[in-house]
């Protein structure tokens, strides 16, 4: 059975992009404890990003009027160490909007239209590392978080259960991924967890956002998120 951590963080993010770079580093088995994850939410530029009017990094994407990231470019690539990296990042609109996003809220009183997020993959052979960073949300607020099976529709069902290591066992932090996450004063909040195992191949499409930490809880947003196998 695989092994997995979850570290709870105070930030926020915006900017997407696959990346041939290093990645976070790190093989292995999971570590315990809070640490503080860079990014363009402390004002660090994404690569090859242009910044939006925030001041944020955002690699091949359009913006909105309200100078906010609407639609994400990718690029692609392993890293030195042999790994592979991947960043995306969107900005929650409700189904339907004028505006297209790959972030969908379902639930404007607890995921403001506009909030952001931005998920990030590293995965080599002995491990997969996965964080979440999120901004303009609810301030002091719990929210819980899963990667699922399948990509965000208007339909909160269409991303399907949460993605099992191993199918029909246990839902737990373990057989699954959770980042569940609490915001701070300003509505920003990070999670990440660790595996000793990667994805199947096309078997995890996006993270749902729930109303409650835990192994379940209303649906009230969704993010699809180019995860790699």
């Amino acid at each position: 059975m695989g092994v997995a951590a979850v570290m709870m963080l105070a930030g926020g993010g915006a900017s997407i992009a696959h990346g041939a770079a290093d990645g976070p580093g790190g093989g292995g088995h999971a570590a315990h404890g809070t640490a503080s994850v860079g990014g363009s939410a402390d004002g660090q530029a994404s690569p090859g990003g242009k910044a939006d009017a925030d001041g944020q990094a955002n690699p091949g994407g359009k913006t909105d009027a309200d100078g906010q990231t609407s639609e994400v470019g990718m690029v692609g690539g392993a890293s030195r160490s042999g790994g592979f990296w991947m960043r995306a990042d969107g900005v929650f609109s409700p189904p339907g909007s004028f505006v297209p996003s790959d972030a969908l809220t379902y639930d404007t009183g607890l995921v403001p239209a506009a909030a952001r997020i931005e998920v990030t993959q590293y995965a080599d052979r002995t491990t997969t590392r996965v964080g979440t960073r999120l901004r303009g949300l609810l301030p002091n607020r719990a929210y819980g978080m899963h990667v699922h099976t399948s990509p965000c529709a208007a339909d909160p069902a269409s991303a399907g259960p949460h993605y099992q290591h191993s199918a029909s066992a246990t839902a737990d932090p373990v057989n699954e991924v959770w980042l569940d996450f609490r915001t701070d004063r300003n509505g920003a909040g990070a999670a990440e967890a660790r595996h000793d195992w990667g994805f199947r191949d096309g078997g995890a499409r996006s993270v749902i956002i729930h109303d409650v930490q835990g192994g379940a809880g209303k649906r009230i947003a969704c993010f699809t998120v180019p995860f790699s196998s």
